[in-house]
């Protein structure tokens, strides 16, 4: 294995050693919807609105008959909420229709779900399975990027499968939090904290 690589992952262990997913969730659904709100806004502001959804509308099939104007009120502050209460809707219509009330844990089939991509997947079985997938967000691209994991020109699933030819696979879904986790609190988009960094000596510095 890459001695930077090693490097990289013995940082992210020393400061993340049990890595959580931030977002709140109480079920399956309950984090396939809060992992699709979050798209373009934070964990911070999807979990101010999700405790709201699912305590007013208790069950998939109550969200599937909920008001769309309602659903809209309480997600806006998440952003593109017109977008996203009808992907709130139709995710819960098709789960109570087609799914028994089950989400899916067929990638393909998953993808066919509204607002739901490749990074929501791979967030969403590692997450809730611990399959081993490494989703790519802003955080983790920016850091890959800086961390000459991958190529600045790189776009989001070549950095997926260079990620995931530098560690083992049983690892993935680990390494992808601290990863999140890092870019959020540590090597920041604005204002990074490189002082103490231990990783500053491989990295780009100013992406």
């Amino acid at each position: 294995m890459n001695s930077n690589v090693v490097l990289v992952e013995d940082y992210l262990d020393e400061l993340f050693p049990e890595p959580k997913c931030e977002l709140l969730y109480n079920s399956d659904y309950e984090l396939l919807i809060a992992i699709m709100l979050s798209a373009q806004s934070t964990d911070k502001r999807v979990n101010m609105v999700t405790p709201i959804i699912f305590g007013k509308y208790k069950t998939l099939q109550e969200l599937s008959e909920a008001d769309l104007g309602d659903l809209e009120t309480i997600i806006r502050s998440v952003g593109s909420f017109h977008k996203k209460a009808l992907y709130t809707k139709e995710i819960a219509n098709r789960l109570v229709n087609e799914f028994d009330g089950k989400v899916p844990t067929d990638r393909e089939v998953l993808e066919t779900f509204p607002g739901v991509g490749r990074k929501t997947v791979n967030v969403f079985l590692s997450e809730y399975y611990n399959y081993p997938a490494i989703a790519v967000d802003t955080h983790v691209e920016r850091v890959s990027k800086r961390l000459r994991m991958a190529y600045l020109n790189d776009d989001v699933l070549k950095v997926e499968k260079k990620l995931q030819k530098k560690f083992n696979k049983e690892v993935w879904a680990k390494r992808h939090l601290q990863m999140v986790l890092f870019g959020r609190y540590y090597c920041k988009a604005i204002k990074p904290e490189c002082s103490n960094c231990k990783l500053k000596d491989i990295c780009r510095k100013k992406l």
